[in-house]
């Protein structure tokens, strides 16, 4: 399925060790949906009365499994519940057969694990087009119940991977009333990444407490600020999923709880950071923070306009400081914007301001910062408050290697 490049330049050391939480069980297993020799298929058991909240991608051409996870949300809350992935095959523009495929295998993890089908939700990730051998995950479902652990969090996050090169996972504690609360997430992604509700696949877990339309809140405002504003290549998948598992195992109610809202903003952010730093070709995470707009919503369309610039990402790529062409993306964007009025930096060297280039400009500094690995690059539009941050990587020749024949 493609070609799978070495392990990202920016990927972290090692994957990280997660906590343990409560009311919550993995296992993964090799089902070969469409890969050999590695595992291609996660179950995680949530302990009765887990809340479980989600976003979704806005395509039109969701696939099947989004669908049903769609109309499940809101649902069945209590009893215990289920999240079984798998890779290789999305299951994504399969007609009636996605449908069916998804029912089978959603079916079948409710009758092995003794649970309402209502709380099953799925995911597929992968090639889309091609209908999922969905009796190949079936067939799995004995030997996963079997195997499941509270600490398999890490073999479940291998699981999930498609193009990616690492294992993606990020975990939080936070005390509240004298109590120890965890938070621990996976996810995956690499490529199609620019999501409209969340991102490729993320699954988070905690053993909070809490009211499922107080959680599904904060979640989708938070998503916002983090997934929302992460972008690879400009396309967003027909699968991506996020959900959000609270077992209530603590016994510790975060709702309206800030220090619980900051730790998963942290979560999220880390998540959707390793995405962007396991890009697909990807040699630079760069950073776009804009300020001075007339609103936020135009901050983000003119960084959004940047950051999926292919002309812009190609020269991050070849590490050239050409300030002409975020001038370029600001002005297509179509947000309000004054030639006159606005400056550029890179890193910490001032590139243009006054319409112009800046007077001390420093062609060596700037071309210097576009050397790191780590870029920042900021635009101030002068012309109110508004801002926004968002995060992308560089566009090489990788992503075209990776992408050419990802179905052979």
């Amino acid at each position: 399925m493609g070609k799978i490049t070495k392990r990202s330049p920016l990927a972290p050391a090692a994957f990280p060790a997660l906590p343990v939480i409560d009311g919550v069980t993995f296992a993964a297993a090799q089902a070969g949906v469409r890969y050999q020799g590695r595992t291609d298929v996660m179950l995680a058991r949530l302990a009765p009365g887990t809340t479980v909240v989600g976003t979704f991608t806005r395509s039109a051409t969701r696939s099947a499994p989004v669908l049903d996870c769609q109309a499940k949300i809101g649902g069945a809350s209590d009893g215990a519940a289920a999240i079984i992935v798998n890779s290789g095959n999305s299951n994504a523009f399969t007609g009636k057969n996605g449908v069916v495929s998804t029912r089978a295998v959603t079916s079948a993890v409710a009758t092995t694990l003794g649970i309402d089908e209502a709380r099953v939700f799925s995911s597929s990730t992968g090639v889309i087009g091609e209908p999922l051998p969905h009796d190949r995950i079936t067939a799995k479902l004995a030997e996963l119940a079997d195997n499941l652990s509270p600490d398999g969090i890490e073999q479940a996050a291998n699981a999930i991977m498609t193009t990616d090169t690492f294992p993606k996972g990020a975990c939080a504690e936070v005390q509240i009333d004298g109590k120890t609360i965890k938070i621990a997430g996976i996810a995956k992604g690499s490529g199609m990444i620019a999501p409209d509700m969340a991102t490729m696949l993320v699954y988070i877990f905690t053993d909070a407490q809490a009211d499922r339309a107080t959680l599904q809140t904060l979640l989708s405002g938070l998503t916002d600020v983090t997934f929302n504003c992460i972008t690879v290549d400009s396309d967003t998948s027909t699968s991506d999923t996020l959900l959000l598992a609270a077992t209530g195992a603590s016994g510790v109610s975060v709702d309206g709880n800030a220090a619980f809202a900051d730790a998963l903003h942290g979560v999220m952010l880390d998540l959707a950071h390793q995405v962007i730093r396991d890009g697909e070709g990807a040699t630079k995470f760069v950073e776009i923070a804009i300020t001075g707009a007339a609103t936020d919503a135009d901050a983000k369309t003119h960084a959004m306009a940047i950051a999926n610039s292919p002309l812009v990402k190609t020269a991050i790529a070849g590490e050239d400081p050409n300030w002409g062409r975020i001038v370029m993306a600001i002005g297509k964007s179509g947000a309000a914007a004054d030639r006159d009025l606005l400056s550029i930096r890179f890193g910490d060297v001032l590139v243009a301001e006054n319409g112009w280039v800046s007077p001390g400009y420093d062609e060596a500094q700037a071309a210097a910062h576009m050397k790191g690995q780590h870029l920042n690059i900021s635009v101030d539009l002068g012309l109110g408050s508004g801002k926004s941050t968002v995060w992308t990587c560089d566009l090489t020749h990788g992503y075209i290697d990776i992408n050419a024949d990802y179905r052979s």
